[in-house]
């Protein structure tokens, strides 16, 4: 245990020095920081339309180099920083590596088109959250995603309908500093990580397909808890407000939809985090947002951060890919915004 935990506070140190390092660079020096951070043979799974990168050479010339041109005056805000031993099989089986996370916001202002995303002179804050995986003090594997959607509907793009909940809420956590920089009470970490076991697959997993209730959210759930979900969803802000504004219709669209062994589950102190990039398989059985059912099976890339306070979670930060979602359905989410940019005379 004793091992794990110095091995962790190592792993966090090195991940924040790979973060501090990008932010004081411009793009010329981007592959340089991510050669001199990253291994060899790191695989990078960034969020559609990027997908996987092989190599710290192609990640920055995918996404450092021109997201840094596009946004020249870019930083980073941090609202967590944590990591800790995976446990995220179904079946509780061997643990799945050394993790390091983090969420926070990617502020300035674009004078420069990323993705075809069109400047609007306007400053932005693009929600980021991002898992590593570190082995033999090398980071050999990541996940990022950067919630696309309310980039667009922040510069007036909007490609789908109003979120259900409310919008642009995404905030540090409450009362809590989240960037833990020192080593968390075991007791604590276990507490956490049980309960993200008992939720993910003692609750979510035993949807009957008919009464929400089954799921019995209220054992993980406080009823005051603050979901702050992804854009074209947005946040719910109460366990009431969850199940009637996102949790219903999402398994509506989705009602087979399972969480499979994940890459990542770990937990720190109250923290606790998990990640996949096949996360969730479901079928698209109902309709979802403007999506009329397709019948596809949906694999859905996803990263999660919870705060637990005595034995529930008081706020859950949930990424999920929606431009990849709506791929998998037949609908370009990027085209639909260039269209929009079009229509509207913005240069791209």
């Amino acid at each position: 245990m004793a091992d794990k935990l110095e091995t962790n506070q190592r792993n966090k140190a090195r991940a924040r020095a790979f973060w501090d390092a990008l932010d004081a660079t411009g793009p010329e020096a981007a592959a340089q920081v991510c050669a001199s951070h990253l291994a060899p043979d790191l695989t990078w799974d960034g969020p559609a339309p990027l997908r996987r990168q092989v190599g710290p050479e192609a990640l920055a010339e995918a996404f450092w180099q021109p997201l840094k041109r596009a946004i020249p005056d870019l930083r980073r805000q941090t609202h967590m920083l944590f990591g800790g031993a995976s446990s995220g099989r179904v079946d509780g089986g061997p643990d799945g590596g050394m993790w390091v996370c983090g969420t926070g916001y990617l502020t300035g202002t674009p004078v420069g088109t990323f993705l075809g995303i069109p400047p609007t002179g306007r400053p932005v804050r693009i929600r980021w959250g991002e898992f590593l995986r570190i082995e033999d003090e090398a980071m050999v594997g990541a996940q990022l995603i950067v919630d696309f959607i309310d980039w667009f509907d922040q510069i007036g793009l909007p490609v789908l309908p109003p979120p259900r909940g409310a919008a642009h809420v995404w905030p540090a956590p409450t009362g809590f500093d989240g960037v833990l920089l020192h080593d968390q009470d075991s007791a604590e970490t276990a507490a956490s990580l049980q309960l993200g076991r008992d939720l993910l697959y003692g609750g979510l997993n035993r949807f009957d397909e008919s009464d929400v209730t089954s799921i019995g959210m209220a054992r993980f759930f406080h009823p005051n808890v603050k979901w702050y979900g992804p854009g074209g969803i947005g946040a719910c802000l109460s366990l009431e407000e969850f199940q009637a504004l996102h949790q219903r219709p999402w398994l509506t669209a989705y009602p087979d939809r399972k969480v499979q062994d994940l890459a990542s589950l770990f937990a720190e102190g109250r923290l606790v985090g998990a990640s996949g990039v096949v996360g969730v398989i479901g079928t698209h059985q109902g309709p979802y947002l403007d999506q009329p059912a397709t019948g596809k099976t949906i694999e859905f890339s996803g990263l999660d951060f919870w705060l637990r306070s005595g034995d529930r979670f008081t706020e859950n930060w949930v990424f999920v890919d929606m431009i990849d979602i709506f791929a998998q359905f037949g609908t370009d989410l990027f085209a639909r915004m260039r269209a929009q940019a079009g229509a509207r005379g913005m240069a791209a």
